[in-house]
């Protein structure tokens, strides 16, 4: 459309400094600094505060926005983030408010004219505005100026007042209220940052960062920020620290994506927002051949290492604050490290500090589930307490749990164990499978699910379901357990040198596990390795002492596994 009707906008002119000298140089790597600059910063920056860019013109470029304050936020985020780059291009930029006439896509008038002249006079790197911006943007945005009175505008009869912005004296919107930190780990996810010179690859990386939202908001023990508000950092030059304190978050994402004919790579890095310190980072490359199964796959793995990456920051943080001052997130951190110690000692010791948390928070629904799952384990693996006693109050923590947060998978993971410990396989599964239909993404859940298939004569679908728990959870304490279920899904299959063979290795990884030893016996047994076997089993009786039982009554195992059980102890030499 030509001739269309006057309106007021907002304009910012800005220039690249030096750029002849750069393109006399090298034209064609100037050429697509430029454009990069254009793509990766100028545009999206002006997405976020709702301009449009109407003009280049080689080294310059010209944006609209419907108001002044808008186009000086997008001429601060800009220089922010040029300037942080210790070798990267500078603009000089100059933002007016006045009148434009629309001619097809372009614009003119003084509004336009006046943007461009003032550009000249600002420094590298530099900001200046017309008296009017800075009378508009007075009470919503902080600003520091110099006044360089009136000076001289090429073909502007008029005179306009100038003033030229201190970026270094905070330019910014005045300082959003700091948010408390909710009583479980916090996190925000940033909009990945698109850096492939293709504007239409937009989407892509804003779904990246949208899917892992998604994935991380399923884990109950993690707030995540909304989508709409972390994304109002998008293209803007931000401070991880003031971003922590804005959104009330400890821990920030920050990504960007590059694609490059058919591979693309993604990098990501977790950053402690209190400090600044990276806590975890990682660089995924792939062959684009599917995008939505690429980018479902980077979401997850991101997602997955995430969850482990703040458990760990989480679980130090605890380790490092002092008894007098530990309230029940830290008294359940402080359990959760002493149940990955595996052994008899570490359980009892996560017993009490589980029970301490509940004692100062009765609703605490994780401490439950994690307190349900140590006495399981006092009473199957370490054999430090009655079993009615200790099946009893299993079951009695696994429910509460689960009536605290329903919406909380693990707690129904850790539900799904206990009641394959009471022997009701049924509902164990369908609890597994509940916990996976929260969180298909559940480590916890694919663990009890593997263990419950195991029990249940289906083998192969059970070392199938525990290898994907792993793989989710590469660090977790339980693979200790779940390691102990594969030796006797083998031994289950009779495949009798397999399940030495992860004997082997579990004595490796969790020395002070107490069932390996017996595993082994048996395994030994149906070798024929008598000796071997003889020898295995002292030291399981060692850990147990004089009242060790291998025909302890194990009601989550068939009867004819459990009968095939036994004559493996009694080929070790067991006389019961």
């Amino acid at each position: 459309m030509s001739g269309g009707k006057r309106r007021l906008a907002g304009i910012l002119a800005a220039d690249v400094v030096g750029y002849s000298a750069m393109v006399a140089a090298d034209e064609p790597a100037s050429l697509a600094r430029v454009r990069a600059l254009r793509t990766e910063i100028v545009e999206p920056a002006a997405a976020v505060h709702d301009g449009r860019l109407f003009k280049t013109m080689g080294d310059g470029f010209l944006l609209e926005f419907a108001s002044a304050v808008q186009a000086l936020q997008c001429a601060i985020a800009i220089q922010t983030a040029l300037n942080a780059q210790a070798d990267g291009l500078r603009l000089r930029i100059g933002v007016h408010q006045g009148e434009v006439v629309p001619e097809g896509d372009d614009l003119l008038g003084d509004g336009v004219i006046i943007a461009a002249r003032l550009e000249p006079l600002a420094e590298h790197g530099g900001i200046v505005i017309s008296s009017r911006v800075k009378e508009d943007a007075s009470g919503k945005l902080a600003l520091e100026t110099e006044d360089l009175g009136e000076p001289e505008l090429k073909n502007i009869a008029a005179r306009i007042r100038a003033f030229r912005v201190r970026l270094d004296g905070g330019a910014t919107a005045p300082a959003r209220p700091t948010l408390a930190l909710p009583g479980k780990p916090s996190i925000a996810i940033l909009a990945f940052a698109n850096m492939s010179g293709d504007a239409e690859q937009e989407y892509f990386s804003d779904g990246i960062s949208e899917d892992i939202i998604t994935q991380l908001s399923r884990n109950s023990g993690l707030f995540v920020t909304a989508r709409g508000s972390s994304f109002t950092y998008k293209g803007r030059a931000t401070d991880v620290k003031q971003i922590g304190r804005e959104l009330g978050v400890r821990y920030i994402l920050e990504g960007s994506v590059r694609r490059g004919g058919d591979r693309l790579r993604i990098s990501a890095q977790l950053v402690e927002a209190e400090s600044g310190n990276q806590t975890w980072a990682e660089r995924f490359d792939r062959t684009v051949e599917d995008l939505f199964a690429v980018q479902d796959e980077i979401s997850e793995a991101v997602a997955v290492a995430i969850g482990v990456a703040v458990a760990d920051a989480e679980m130090q943080r605890a380790m490092r604050r002092p008894p007098r001052s530990l309230g029940a997130w830290e008294l359940y951190q402080q359990g959760l490290w002493h149940s990955g110690r595996v052994n008899m000692a570490a359980n009892d010791e996560a017993r009490l500090l589980f029970e301490q948390a509940i004692a100062m928070d009765p609703m605490f629904a994780e401490a439950h589930g994690r307190l349900s799952v140590a006495y399981g384990y006092a009473v199957i693996h370490y054999k430090n307490l009655p079993k009615y006693e200790g099946l009893r109050l299993n079951i009695v923590h696994a429910r509460r749990a689960v009536e605290l947060d329903p919406g909380d998978a693990e707690g129904h993971a850790h539900l799904a164990i206990a009641l394959v410990w009471h022997g009701d396989m049924e509902n164990g599964l369908l609890s597994a499978r509940r916990a996976l239909s929260i969180s298909p993404s559940c480590a916890q859940g694919h663990m009890r699910l593997g263990m419950a298939l195991v029990f249940t004569g289906k083998t192969a679908g059970g070392r199938a379901a525990l290898a994907e728990a792993e793989r989710l959870s590469p660090r977790d304490p339980s693979i200790a357990d779940m390691n102990i279920v594969v030796i006797q899904s083998h031994y289950f299959d009779r495949d009798y040198e397999q399940s030495l063979a992860v004997c082997r290795h579990q004595l490796v990884a969790f020395p002070n596990y107490p069932l390996t030893h017996g595993h082994m016996a048996k395994a030994l047994g149906q070798l024929g390795r008598i000796e071997e076997a003889r020898a295995a089993l002292a030291i399981a009786k060692t850990w147990w002492g004089p009242n060790y039982d291998p025909g302890f009554l194990m009601p989550w195992i068939r009867p004819e596994d459990h009968e095939h059980v036994l004559e493996g102890y009694r080929k070790a030499g067991w006389e019961g």
